[in-house]
């Protein structure tokens, strides 16, 4: 990942930090080794953000994250297994197509975490804009990301 998304995890994270103090955020919270980009743990009730930038396969990020977490399998340091997840998948203005709607890799992904969420009675699957086109590598950032980044703090946590 590159340092832009990285500063956009990091702001994620900040605001998530600020709008849900019971709540503690961490970046690149690793579950069965994948990183989730930007995790909340309380008590029981977990909250993972999954940032989509351009990615080919996103429906592969969410099957990935859903079987690990419905086999219980969490990193080593958890005592217990959450008792509720909450998964937002973010996706940006990429999968948006030029002549409406979106295109199928998100349709996929959405497809894929709407199945897990009502097989699985502890989670809950949310996709969410992230009403930014990425730039390429090098290219220059928008300068309103941070707007956007905390924009989108504001719709994880008016759903929490």
């Amino acid at each position: 990942m590159g340092a832009f998304a990285t500063d956009v995890q990091n702001r994620l994270r900040d605001t998530l930090a600020e709008r849900c103090v019971d709540h503690e955020w961490e970046t690149e919270r690793r579950i069965t080794g994948t990183p989730v980009d930007v995790a909340g743990r309380h008590s029981g009730e977990w909250v993972l953000v999954e940032l989509e930038w351009w990615r080919t396969d996103p429906a592969d990020n969410t099957a990935k994250l859903f079987r690990h977490l419905a086999e219980g399998a969490l990193d080593t340091d958890d005592t217990a297994d959450p008792e509720h997840v909450t998964v937002f998948q973010v996706f940006t203005d990429y999968y948006e197509l030029a002549s409406g709607g979106i295109s199928a890799k998100r349709e996929n992904a959405e497809f894929v975490g709407r199945v897990a969420s009502d097989a699985l009675d502890r989670f809950i699957y949310t996709p969410i804009e992230f009403e930014l086109d990425p730039p390429k590598r090098g290219g220059e950032r928008p300068n309103d990301w941070r707007t956007v980044a905390d924009a989108t703090a504001r719709t994880i946590t008016a759903r929490l």
